[in-house]
């Protein structure tokens, strides 16, 4: 236990010194996220401490988020968020370069369709038609799920009348839906399984939860499964949270084999699948994927699906699905949240979906981005091949790589360098709950920028790789 010795001041209390020095030891990896402290008793005895400075120390440890107690069990290693300093300053540079500077810059950090497939003609016709149909009623605040007409749409259309419209809950995008997930389902210190990496966004939300997050490797068919197992094992898991297709950042897609195994664990060890399906329209390999809920037997499954990354993002439109034991939770949750998500927005959707134009401009966008995909992996090859590794995701709009390990550059540095160059990337770093662990990754996204633009922001990052 020689980690543990301590050279006590007389000037400062020795449960602050203590607590001091067990954060040291997890922020430097010396004791391992999620591992058991020693007893009160065994480190009063190390120290030569009275137990009270030890349950000090402890609860010290805990209110500062390094900690975490099991009743019964004892306190465990909580290591902290790294993330947010590299976020904010990542947010931070971003801010600065505005709208109009942007235009100068190969952006490969957009995550929503193109404007230039807005379908803004089209969908202002349906809004006047809205309009004109239904009147001030377009604009009333009535069904607490969401307009009864768009619900029976999504049920039709997306479900084959499979799903009840009564379990269809309408929301303001997908990370509105992951929050009151959160909110309803999830306590202080209760466990919940992500991904790694995954998407910031979600790792926000079940920080400030202050849940205990367990991160499990995502391969190119989905995570882990000895890991996640080993997980499920020790600890009691609340939910697991999963982007089924074309997982944001890596681009991977989950195996029918690997869905229909976390589904019977879930079933085994009692948690829910929060299952963010981030981009199922967007196919370009032909192969046909079923998402969890579709092969949910067991009522298991939260899905959660948005609107806003492949039709018009300033509509803020997306659902959930909820399952029976926990649906009145997460519905009363949203009504406290925001009410009701614009009903004029909801009958123009549903009026879209319902003149098969939905259809149409799905079909246009698998056209258009196929083509740019297919442009983006043959740049890829040509200029990244043998300078990073990535996987081909088969949809999509994005890629993920791992630089070379003689490159000696990390994915901060590679950000700031190509920045300078008029090139936006996205470092790897701000997808794991320890940033350390994303220096050698960093996302390009095809979604916004034309093909001359691909090209030349791959030969530049080519480039400054090479320098190395």
């Amino acid at each position: 236990m020689y980690r543990y010795e301590i050279k006590f001041s007389n000037d400062i209390p020795k449960y602050l010194e203590i607590s001091k020095h067990i954060k040291k030891l997890i922020d430097e990896n010396n004791i391992d996220d999620g591992e058991k402290l020693l007893s009160i008793r065994k480190l009063a005895k190390i120290l030569k401490v009275n137990e009270v400075t030890i349950v000090s120390a402890y609860k010290k440890l805990e209110a500062e988020g390094y900690a975490y107690q099991k009743m019964g069990s004892g306190t465990y290693a909580k290591r902290r968020d790294t993330n947010i300093k590299f976020k904010k300053e990542y947010s931070n540079t971003l801010k600065k370069i505005s709208s109009q500077n942007l235009k100068s810059y190969v952006d490969f950090t957009g995550e929503i369709t193109s404007s230039e497939f807005f379908p803004v003609t089209v969908f202002k016709d349906v809004l006047n038609e809205v309009l004109d149909r239904d009147g001030t009623e377009a604009f009333a605040y009535k069904e607490s799920l969401g307009y009864e007409g768009l619900r029976n749409s999504i049920s039709a259309f997306f479900w084959d009348n499979k799903v009840s419209s009564e379990d269809i809950l309408i929301l303001s995008g997908a990370q509105q839906g992951i929050d009151i997930v959160s909110k309803s389902i999830i306590n202080v210190h209760d466990n919940v399984i992500v991904e790694k990496p995954t998407y910031g966004g979600a790792l926000t939300v079940f920080k400030w939860r202050r849940a205990n997050i367990f991160e499990v490797d995502i391969l190119e068919d989905g995570v882990d499964l000895i890991q996640f197992e080993a997980i499920l094992k020790k600890n009691r898991i609340k939910c697991f949270y999963a982007m089924s297709y074309f997982q944001n950042p890596t681009g991977a897609t989950y195996s029918f084999e690997k869905k229909v195994r976390i589904l019977e664990l879930a079933e085994i060890y009692d948690f829910y699948i929060v299952e963010d399906d981030y981009l199922s329209e967007l196919i370009y390999d032909n192969k046909e994927y079923k998402s969890f809920k579709s092969l949910d037997i067991n009522d298991k499954v939260i899905y959660i699906k948005s609107f806003s990354k492949i039709f018009l993002p300033g509509i803020r439109l997306g659902y959930m699905i909820s399952p029976q034991k926990c649906k009145e939770y997460i519905q009363n949750s949203k009504i406290n949240t925001d009410i009701s998500t614009s009903s004029l927005m909801q009958r123009a959707l549903d009026l879209y979906i319902n003149k098969d134009l939905w259809k149409e401009h799905i079909s246009r966008l698998n056209t258009a981005y196929k083509d740019k995909y297919n442009f983006m992996l043959d740049c890829i090859e040509k200029y990244l091949g043998d300078k990073a590794s990535y996987y081909t995701p088969g949809g999509g709009i994005h890629f993920y790589f791992k630089i070379a390990t003689d490159l000696k550059i990390n994915s901060m540095e590679l950000f700031y360098r190509c920045m300078n160059k008029k090139v936006l990337i996205t470092p790897g770093v701000l997808f794991y709950k320890n940033a350390k662990e994303g220096n050698n990754y960093f996302r390009l996204s095809f979604s916004e920028i034309k093909k001359p633009e691909i090209e030349e922001g791959i030969k530049i990052i080519s480039e400054i790789l090479k320098e190395k």
